[in-house]
């Protein structure tokens, strides 16, 4: 059951497009109920308002999207729709694998994107070099651009060796509509390229977009201390847009890719998909973490472990047989968080799922 919305769910993802998913839910009691449907729309099933939908429900669909967070509202005296954003990580292209690439990839993949790097010597572009990354290629920096589809949601860093190959990077790069784009050198250098750029008919809008040099200014000198100032300016392009709009309220949904794949796989075993709806507080996962149980006990993924991870647990195989849904309230504050290790700890709003 659900199998094949879960399926499309890690295809659009895997194509680097944002979806949602519609679950609706029947209360037979405050916290206890059926599970009616679940729908996908793809961003533009909701650009072209596919589905039969109220503007309200539009309006949340598009809220959930921009600011990364699930949200649940009544329709009816006892149906109620959960709103779960899929936003794949943003990409980040390092074009160039040389000694800063190195701990960029590292430091950035920790940040939550999805890394490609690019570089034409075999004995730099490999997944030896970089294991974090999502793609590694071997190619000429000019054929790499066919291998690669740039897209609007992509950021892009230029450190070619010894720049060699910077500017015919940056030249491909110009003709694409980015969130990023950054190419690392001196300031009289890169003001040099920028008037090779213009002369050559290139807009002073578009290169005034190019970060160059790159990073932020924190007087990096080492390897390291550079990839550090280049993740930094990533972060800030990445959340600057959702944190002006949406302050404390925005979010990175949680994504496990693990989950996804097991739940779509066809199979008459049961099992308890588990949900965090809701978060306040210091909780190790937030809201859209997922985990998932089976009556044996194996478990995937993590809703923060602990006793409270055990009690939500308990209760989805307590209710494995059943159908349907049942929303866990757990409290990790006073003795719990102490027990736990927290400093301060906080309460989350879990969805069990029996599917």
């Amino acid at each position: 059951m659900f199998e094949d919305i879960y399926k499309q769910i890690l295809i659009e993802v895997n194509n680097r497009n944002q979806c949602v998913m519609l679950t609706y839910l029947d209360l037979h009691s405050a916290r206890q109920g059926s599970i009616v449907r679940k729908v996908i729309l793809t961003k533009e099933d909701i650009e072209k308002k596919s589905l039969s939908l109220n503007d309200y429900i539009y309006e949340k669909i598009c809220s959930c999207l921009e600011s990364g967070k699930l949200e649940s509202f009544n329709i009816e005296e006892n149906e109620t729709i959960l709103i779960e954003p899929f936003i794949p990580k943003p990409r980040l292209i390092v074009f160039g694998g040389g000694h800063i690439a190195k701990p960029l990839s590292e430091f950035a993949s920790r940040a939550c994107f999805s890394i490609t790097v690019i570089d034409d010597r075999p004995s730099f572009a490999n997944t030896v070099r970089f294991p974090e990354a999502e793609k590694v290629i071997c190619e000429s920096f000019e054929k790499s651009f066919d291998l690669i589809n740039l897209k609007k949601s992509d950021y892009v860093v230029i450190i070619t060796r010894g720049h060699r190959y910077d500017g015919v990077v940056l030249r491909k790069v110009l003709n694409h509509d980015l969130s990023y784009v950054g190419m690392i050198g001196s300031r009289r250098r890169v003001n040099a390229m920028r008037s090779e750029l213009l002369e050559e008919g290139f807009s002073k809008e578009k290169l005034e977009l190019v970060n160059a040099p790159i990073g932020i200014d924190i007087y990096a000198i080492t390897p390291d201390e550079i990839a550090i100032s280049i993740v930094a300016q990533l972060i800030s392009f990445k959340n600057k847009g959702s944190m002006s709009k949406f302050g404390k309220n925005f979010a990175i949904p949680e994504f496990d890719a693990e989950i996804l794949e097991n739940i779509s796989k066809k199979s008459s075993e049961p099992k308890a998909l588990i949900t965090i709806l809701s978060s306040k507080g210091s909780v190790p996962r937030k809201a859209g973490a997922k985990m998932l149980t089976y009556p044996d006990g194996r478990t995937i993924g993590s809703i923060g472990g602990g006793c409270s991870e055990s009690g939500v647990l308990q209760k989805a195989r307590e209710i494995m047989r059943e159908k349907g849904f049942y929303i866990e309230q757990v409290d990790m504050t006073g003795d719990v968080a102490e027990s736990e290790g927290m400093a301060c700890g906080g309460t989350m709003e879990v969805l069990i799922e029996i599917i």
